[in-house]
């Protein structure tokens, strides 16, 4: 329950970001606005895609993470999420706007950001739909974030639990942006947008004090190794 909360709680204040980052596209969705049920739904299935494409990067995520648990290196991965996200945080603005650009991801992007223009030609549930999916491929700090805590659950289940919680989590900012973004100025959402740097940071700060392994229930309980492991597989 824990787990879903702390996804939950990620993807609402992140979405806060989202709405000064994403915002352009969930502005611009072909809905089909003749009437509120018919614009509400259009939204809702944009993104269930959205969420849909996290789930499934949770699955992926959460299964290379396993390797790390059986290892016994949980704490280890956790340490370094938390401290390689107080290093962005510091790092100059140049290198970080340098890193969408590499040559890797700017072709990647490029071919996504193609796909949704010409799915923005038609107004349907099926092109709101894979709008959504092809969203969720796109770079976002946040959604990083909700993958590398995805990574440290160590099961695919789990992990599509995880996103899916934090997909669920920027609902309500989505979907009023959707509705009725053109009542948010711009000013605003920029705004909100200062507001990430801090989430992130205490975001960090979580990784590495779970990473401490100091046996406080939920916020840093013992990451155990193999034999717990086994134990846990045993009495099953």
């Amino acid at each position: 329950m824990l787990l879903l909360i702390t996804a939950l709680s990620l993807g609402f204040l992140g979405s806060f970001h989202c709405v000064g980052m994403c915002g352009p596209i969930a502005l611009a969705l072909p809905l089909d606005r003749s009437s509120t049920t018919r614009a509400v739904g259009g939204a809702l299935t944009y993104n269930t895609g959205r969420i849909l494409t996290y789930a499934l990067l949770g699955i992926l995520l959460g299964l290379a993470g396993k390797s790390f648990v059986i290892a016994g290196y949980q704490r280890t991965l956790s340490l370094a999420i938390g401290f390689l996200l107080l290093l962005f945080l510091i790092m100059p603005q140049q290198f970080k706007s340098s890193v969408p650009s590499l040559r890797i991801f700017q072709g990647f992007v490029t071919r996504q950001k193609i796909a949704i223009g010409k799915l923005f030609q038609r107004s349907s549930l099926q092109s709101l739909f894979l709008i959504g999916l092809l969203n969720g491929l796109l770079p976002c700090g946040f959604v990083y974030l909700g993958l590398a805590s995805a990574l440290t659950t160590g099961e695919a289940l789990k992990g599509a639990a995880f996103m899916a919680a934090f997909g669920a989590g920027t609902l309500p900012a989505m979907l009023t942006l959707s509705l009725a973004g053109n009542t948010i100025s711009l000013s605003v959402r920029n705004n909100i947008r200062k507001a990430a740097p801090f989430v992130m940071g205490l975001m960090a700060l979580l990784f590495i004090f779970r990473g401490l392994n100091l046996g406080i229930p939920y916020l840093s309980p013992h990451l155990s190794a193999v034999s717990d492991l086994k134990h846990n597989c045993c009495h099953k």
